[in-house]
């Protein structure tokens, strides 16, 4: 990496439920952020999506529970925010929405298992697809 500065990484839903199952490729991925020390990010729509039992969702349990992700809270700015992306894009989808917001803040990659739904609402954005 160098002198280059590490990219942050936000995982969407289907990022952190790929995550769980021990997807190699999005395990790999968490694994060489966290080596770079690349910020990861989660919004916590993504969390709600995703979280059903922490006893057996291990490995999601672990990694929120951890200082390797930060969560984006939905507090009343935000979630004005992510209406108001809603109404420019013409989506009704909040969580992704949500996710479109944090990476446009942090210039992140997106590690998504909906790259047509999160390209829709902003094509310029970086992903990958898992």
């Amino acid at each position: 990496m160098g002198a280059e500065r590490a990219r942050p990484v936000v995982l969407d839903t289907g990022a952190l439920i790929a995550f769980e199952r021990n997807d190699r490729r999005v395990r790999t991925l968490v694994e060489l952020a966290v080596a770079h020390h690349r910020a990861l990010h989660a919004p916590a729509g993504v969390i709600a999506q995703a979280w059903r039992d922490g006893r057996t969702q291990a490995r999601i349990a672990r990694l929120l529970g951890s200082d390797t992700v930060n969560i984006t809270a939905l507090d009343g700015n935000e979630a004005r925010a992510v209406g108001v992306l809603c109404r420019e894009t013409g989506t009704s989808d909040v969580v992704d929405a949500s996710v479109v917001l944090v990476a446009r803040r942090y210039s992140a990659l997106v590690v998504t298992s909906d790259p047509g739904d999160i390209g829709r609402i902003d094509a310029s954005l970086d992903l990958v697809a898992c």
